[in-house]
């Protein structure tokens, strides 16, 4: 599993080739898999690969999101909020474990923060979202993880471009060594 977390950045450019369907399975399989405060479960999912669908969630935002044009497939993270005051923190985990996953099958992936962002001066892009995929208002979105066969080739960090610096020992004031 670390050789996976050493080497995956965010990808943002795809070819057009499709995700192939077993692949696709063992990202919904990653995602019913995902832990859950209290086992609720509250995450739901939508798996996108509509071309018109696609085009209207690159627009999701102002920024960050356009690049979903270009991707063959995207996973709207959502989770039913009533039933959970953690949706988000589970929502989060289902993210980064789909996206492990896909580099775990050669694919890329990036994670696209909704929760809290703007489509608009009138519209959060929740809501837009919402609207497009017809989701009830209980239905909040978190993210959306893009996915494919990436057409860029990023470097992994290296070792020496790690922040330590941000991880303390037995206390804030002890840097860890």
């Amino acid at each position: 599993m670390i050789n996976l977390v050493r080497k995956r950045r965010s990808i943002r450019s795809y070819t057009m080739e499709t995700v192939d369907r077993q692949s696709l399975e063992l990202l919904v399989e990653t995602l019913l898999r995902a832990p859950s405060s209290r086992n609720i479960s509250p995450w739901e999912f939508v798996v996108v690969d509509d071309r018109t669908l696609m085009e209207g969630l690159s627009t999701a935002k102002k920024h960050g999101s356009s690049f979903l044009k270009g991707s063959p497939l995207a996973i709207v993270v959502c989770a039913d909020s009533t039933k959970s005051d953690v949706w988000v923190e589970d929502c989060s985990i289902a993210s980064i474990l789909v996206q492990m996953t896909a580099e775990s099958l050669g694919l890329g992936s990036c994670w696209i923060q909704i929760r809290q962002r703007e489509h608009d001066a009138a519209m959060s892009a929740e809501e837009y979202i919402q609207g497009l995929l017809g989701l009830p208002a209980h239905i909040k979105v978190e993210s959306i993880v893009s996915i494919g066969h990436p057409s860029e080739k990023r470097t992994p960090l290296g070792a020496e471009d790690l922040q330590y610096d941000k991880v303390k020992y037995n206390g804030y004031l002890e840097p860890f060594k």
